[in-house]
């Protein structure tokens, strides 16, 4: 998503939200055993994050529980899973890489009901990851798409690989290698490529996601916001990519 898509005040708000610098959700960045885990029923829309703001804030907080193990698993009571057999209200669409280090869910601290996920390599879009994260905003009404890449993706490696002359990759992995290509910056060289490119690839996605018509539509209302996030292997960290 394009900034422009945004008014400036909720940018501001959103940008300090992923960043840290607004203490949104309980928790936030103490990692305190002593907070306590607020009432959240998973499938009732009534107790769910139902802003951008709120939704954003909610998985910052849980970011911060997870990076200092101090992750509180919600969510995965016999109550929460009877309630969603009835129906689902999750607050945020997480586009993620496939990748086995980074399941949204963990590092988000979040539980059943709560989030969409949707994960294909290198965030790459395609009709079925469209489709499937315009469901969770147009039928389930999610006020929030995170988009987010991760420090070592190997799709986006492979990508700067084969850019660089080597060999082409078999089969349908092509197609995630011409995806990514756009996002290498051949300015840079050696591990220093690959990062970068791991960042512009996120911005790419994004604001492809912001460009659709009636994703476009809810962010201009103010009820939807797309943004773009790093997970860092090393830290445990997701940070904003602006």
């Amino acid at each position: 998503m394009s900034p422009r898509h945004e008014a400036p005040g909720r940018r501001r708000v959103i940008r300090a939200v992923l960043t840290g610098a607004v203490a949104v959700g309980a928790g936030l960045g103490s990692g305190s055993r002593g907070t306590p885990n607020p009432v959240r029923t998973a499938g009732a829309a009534a107790s769910r994050p139902t802003s951008p703001e709120t939704a954003l804030g909610a998985l910052v907080a849980g970011n911060a529980r997870w990076r200092t193990y101090h992750e509180r698993h919600p969510d995965q009571t016999r109550t929460v899973r009877r309630t969603l057999v009835a129906g689902q209200h999750p607050f945020a669409v997480v586009l993620g890489c496939v990748d086995s280090r980074v399941p949204p869910e963990l590092v988000f601290d979040q539980g059943l009901g709560d989030l969409l996920t949707v994960r294909s390599a290198g965030e790459v879009l395609d009709e079925a990851v469209l489709g499937s994260i315009a469901y969770g905003v147009l039928e389930l009404g999610i006020p929030l798409i995170v988009v987010l890449g991760h420090q070592s993706c190997g799709a986006v490696a492979a990508a700067v690989r084969a850019d660089e002359g080597g060999p082409p990759l078999p089969g349908h992995m092509q197609y995630l290698i011409d995806q990514i290509h756009p996002a290498i910056d051949r300015t840079l060289r050696g591990a220093a490529r690959i990062d970068a490119a791991i960042t512009a690839n996120v911005r790419l996605v994004r604001s492809r996601l912001g460009a659709e018509p009636e994703l476009a539509a809810r962010v201009a209302a103010g009820s939807l916001a797309v943004v773009g996030a790093r997970y860092e292997l090393t830290s445990q960290q997701v940070r904003g990519v602006g």
